[in-house]
């Protein structure tokens, strides 16, 4: 166990019989960090989230969480932990406030601390102006909040969040986006997801997974930088033709014609690795007397370096694992 990592996932292997669900899965999350979870539906984020848990044993591997093996000594690991699954696991006939209180005395908070405590979950989560209404009657977005509310009652180190997001209103996206970035800092989160703004937005690291494999692990800007290689530019050029001129320019690899808007051309030019051309494209253009309208870097979208790691991946293995739902 390393000093700063609140996490440590080590070879974690969960078979159902013949099939894979998780594959040797390693990774770390260092305290106050939202490390993003991140693969396809049925890639195993589900069955790793419940192995961090403690819900479900691993096949092989263990898990560490601030300090604690998670199945060696599951109390003082959960008691660090808080967790929410895909589907909050409320009570419909409670109120907000009585279920909150409930999980309070579950989860071991002192009798005298209970009332601040869910007062103070409900104020972080902004539920508050529900606090007497029942669970039942909640909107998806009042659910997923109050799922996060219980999460935090306990003040843990570190959240567990499977797909926080899921089945909510753009409106709703955009608050717990910014809720659970109000949290990191005092908490260190695993955020589990299939959708790839979500990382790039909310994440400061992501692990992509595939197939119930680690395929990646990096900052989402990295690995943007990392699987584009070598910069793109975007240069949009009016009064003329500019291919052989941009072409003409030290350290160009390549110049292709992207878009034409009217009498303005766009041009991808890639440059080669590790060169920053702009200033030089810039002057080539300008010098010879045409208008440079936009001069701008291209990076691959979160969308391809996914799509590049997850089929690269693919094909490089030997034979194709069976599908495992997670």
């Amino acid at each position: 166990f390393t000093e700063h990592a609140v996490i440590e996932v080590q070879h974690l292997t969960k078979r159902y019989g013949r099939i894979t669900a998780v594959d040797d899965v390693s990774f770390r999350v260092e305290r106050g960090e939202i490390l993003g979870f991140l693969g396809p539906n049925g890639a195993g984020k589900t069955t790793t989230m419940r192995i961090i848990t403690g819900y479900m044993p691993p096949t092989e591997g263990r898990v560490i969480v601030a300090g604690f093996d998670v199945f060696e000594q599951p109390i003082e690991a959960k008691r660090r932990m808080g967790y929410l699954p895909e589907t909050p696991p409320l009570y419909p006939d409670m109120t907000v406030r009585e279920y909150l209180t409930f999980v309070a005395r579950i989860k071991g908070v002192a009798a005298g601390e209970r009332t601040a405590r869910v007062e103070k979950a409900m104020a972080r989560t902004r539920v508050a102006d529900m606090k007497d209404r029942h669970c039942a009657k909640l909107s998806k977005g009042y659910r997923q909040r109050v799922g996060l509310a219980q999460a935090l009652l306990h003040n843990p180190d570190v959240l567990v969040l499977d797909e926080p997001t899921a089945g909510l209103d753009p409106k709703q996206i955009i608050e717990t986006r910014q809720l659970i970035q109000e949290l990191a800092g005092d908490h260190t989160i695993i955020l589990s997801t299939h959708i790839l703004p979500e990382v790039a937005q909310t994440c400061q690291r992501v692990v992509i997974i595939n197939k119930g494999r680690v395929v990646a692990v990096d900052t989402p800007a990295n690995l943007t930088r990392q699987l584009s290689g070598a910069e793109t530019m975007y240069v949009l050029v009016d009064g003329g033709d500019a291919t052989a001129l941009l072409q003409g320019v030290a350290g160009v690899a390549r110049v292709a014609v992207s878009d034409r808007l009217g009498p303005a051309v766009g041009y991808e030019v890639e440059s080669e690795r590790g060169g920053d051309i702009r200033r030089d494209l810039a002057r080539a253009v300008v010098s010879n007397g045409l208008g440079l309208l936009e001069l701008r870097p291209l990076r691959m979208s979160l969308e391809e370096v996914f799509l590049q790691v997850t089929t690269e991946e693919e094909a490089g293995r030997v034979e194709p694992a069976e599908e495992a739902t997670a």
